[in-house]
């Protein structure tokens, strides 16, 4: 099917790639890194391979009813990076977060600074050759850095949220440049995000999560699965009292070292949301201990828990080879905005 790819946006024309560079710049229309120029060519090229027209809608803030459509996110697509190839996760991202339960507006202005963090399963992430594996939360590979770009210039260009502007964030954290990993799905024996959500193997998909920055654990020290475990399960702890009291999404990342302990075991995904759901808890009480005496008023005994339940936590298998570490990513505003998986070039909820 040809499809009829006239953009509509206004373009300009300039004598060199540094003319470009400075244009966008002083434009405010970047994060500060170099961008690629986003020409007819390259833009057009983006929704061919999505198969969308320019006019497209693929979703809509849902506060202020701002459309993103088809062609403004190929141009801040290309202005991040992205190949053509690229493009369907990050117009899959896209219609995740505009899903209400997400809570988009919210996320993104809010002081709390939270990022979008994007985990993507399925064949997908081999012919896009992403890593799952070394540094996996840092900047790992081409298209796991130049998809979570795309997410922050979308959120800059289109919807208008900017730092100062509409993004309040207090302090914000480096996953706002990108934040973005693939799950190592071949490395692991446990079954993959994506196909514990409901679907199969052979579909690729994106889940989305507003949430806070990756906090690291280490325990080389045993290889008792409950052990491992309970240095997740107490990172999470401190956050609650730290940070958010409100139960969410969690995610957990589990490098090989650690999974392969935990696997040994014969422990499952479904094991370890159990096992966090049963120690992710605090009291009433400790919230004194950090200063937060005007949230203990009544019974002290009481417990929240860090997951409203099982399903809640995300349990991720992604990371290097060596070494005792792990991660937890905790989310933006407890409850209150869910984590989004959505099918890429197809509808993963039909």
């Amino acid at each position: 099917m040809k499809l009829n790819l006239k953009l509509s946006s206004k373009q300009y024309e300039v004598e060199t790639e540094e003319e470009a560079q400075e244009y966008f710049h002083a434009k405010g229309l970047t994060d500060g890194l170099p961008i690629i120029p986003p020409t007819e060519e390259r833009v057009s090229a983006c929704l061919h391979e999505a198969g969308m027209v320019p006019s497209h809608v693929i979703g809509a803030e849902p506060v202020r009813g701002r459309l993103i459509t088809a062609e403004k996110t190929a141009i801040n697509a290309v202005l991040a990076g992205c190949q053509p190839v690229h493009f369907p996760i990050v117009v899959a991202a896209i219609e995740a977060m505009c899903r209400s339960e997400f809570l988009l507006h919210g996320a993104m202005c809010s002081t709390g600074g939270c990022a979008v963090f994007m985990v993507v399963n399925g064949p997908i992430r081999k012919d896009l050759n992403m890593n799952s594996t070394f540094n996996v939360l840092g900047n790992s590979d081409r298209a796991s850095a130049v998809i979570g770009r795309s997410i922050r210039l979308v959120l800059n260009n289109i919807l208008d949220i900017r730092s100062g502007g509409l993004d309040r964030s207090t302090l914000g954290h480096p996953g706002k440049f990108s934040y973005c990993v693939a799950e190592d799905e071949e490395g692991s024996g446990w079954i993959p995000l994506a196909q514990q959500l409901g679907g199969t193997p052979d579909l690729s998909t994106v889940t989305v999560l507003a949430a806070g920055s990756p906090r690291q654990i280490m325990n080389e020290w045993t290889s008792d699965p409950e052990e491992i475990l309970e240095t997740f399960a107490a990172e999470i702890r401190a956050n609650m009292l730290h940070y958010s009291v409100w139960g969410g999404n969690y995610v957990i990342i589990i490098p090989k070292q650690l999974r392969d302990r935990i696997e040994n075991a014969q422990w499952s995904k479904s094991d370890v949301q159990q096992f966090i759901y049963k120690k992710a808890r605090v009291k009433k009480y400790h919230w004194r201990q950090v200063g937060k005496n005007s949230l203990v008023k009544d019974d002290q005994e009481e417990e929240y828990c860090a997951l409203t339940k099982l399903e809640d936590l995300l349990v991720i298998a992604a990371g290097g080879p060596a070494g005792g570490f792990g991660a937890v990513i905790p989310p933006w505003f407890g409850h209150k905005s869910r984590a989004i998986t959505a099918g890429i070039g197809i509808c993963f909820d039909c």
